[in-house]
């Protein structure tokens, strides 16, 4: 049994001259593998460097995130991320998605971006990770447009209503990305999780960002997930071995684990 994260930026610079020290954190607290999705042009040299220097416990997606498209976006995706899967292998395309919380100023160019990377993912026969922030109703319609019956990956940092939980698992090759949110106080999302099958869920920390309580306001990081997995035993009543066992194999589900 051990753990995975399944959603971590732990090549960003909040990590630097402790990266060393929190992988063995990591793999103390019983995390084996992390899956690094990039953000945009400015973060690939660092996320390469860090997957070339730990070849087998973390492992690279390439897209381009939905904060970072600005007019010019067709160019950034077709001549800098676009060619970049020919060069190496990736596991997923992502961070991906739409963000409609901090400006909503380039929406329509987030919303061709997303359709065009979930395109190269049905191309590349690759999975995709989701982010969505006030964004469900078009995202939901951005899958069916473009293959929601086919398109496979992770609805990464989930936190939407009941009716969203109920939309986002009838899209049968997706999985739920639950992170330390489901410790806070006020999350609602506890209160109606359990509608999820638990094996449509995986761990994810978002690190350095979202970290669970005890560590609320502080630096996020993988060995942390261990709080959110036990938030989650309890939550649907399983032991912790079980929940980890669960979420082990959901991720493997995925991204295409050799273990499977």
């Amino acid at each position: 049994m051990s753990l995975i994260d399944t959603h971590t930026h732990i090549f960003l610079g909040d990590f630097d001259g402790d990266t060393g020290d929190m992988l063995l954190r990591a793999e103390s607290a019983g995390v084996r593998r992390f899956y690094l999705p990039n953000i945009d042009c400015e973060t690939v040299t660092a996320l390469h460097t860090l997957c070339d220097l730990h070849p087998d416990t973390c492992f690279p997606m390439m897209g381009l995130h939905p904060c970072s498209v600005r007019g010019d976006f067709r160019g950034v995706l077709r001549d800098v991320i676009r060619p970049l899967f020919a060069l190496r292998r990736y596991v997923a395309v992502g961070e991906i998605g739409l963000d409609f919380y901090w400006d909503t100023t380039f929406a329509t160019e987030q919303i061709e971006a997303f359709e065009m990377q979930l395109r190269w993912s049905l191309e590349l026969g690759l999975p995709v990770c989701v982010h969505s922030r006030l964004a469900f109703g078009q995202v939901f319609e951005s899958l069916r447009r473009v293959g929601g019956d086919v398109l496979r990956g992770i609805f990464h940092s989930f936190g939407g209503t009941r009716e969203e939980l109920a939309t986002a698992l009838s899209f049968p090759n997706f999985m739920l990305g639950i992170n330390g949110t489901i410790t806070f106080k006020n999350s609602s999302l506890a209160t109606y999780l359990t509608d999820a099958p638990l094996d449509r869920l995986v761990l994810e920390t978002d690190a350095p960002y979202l970290s669970p309580v005890p560590f609320r306001g502080r630096r996020n990081e993988p060995s942390y997930i261990v709080h959110t997995a036990r938030r989650l035993a309890e939550i649907y009543g399983v032991s912790f071995d079980a929940l980890a066992s669960a979420t082990e194999r959901n991720a493997l589900l995925v991204f295409g684990g050799s273990r499977l």
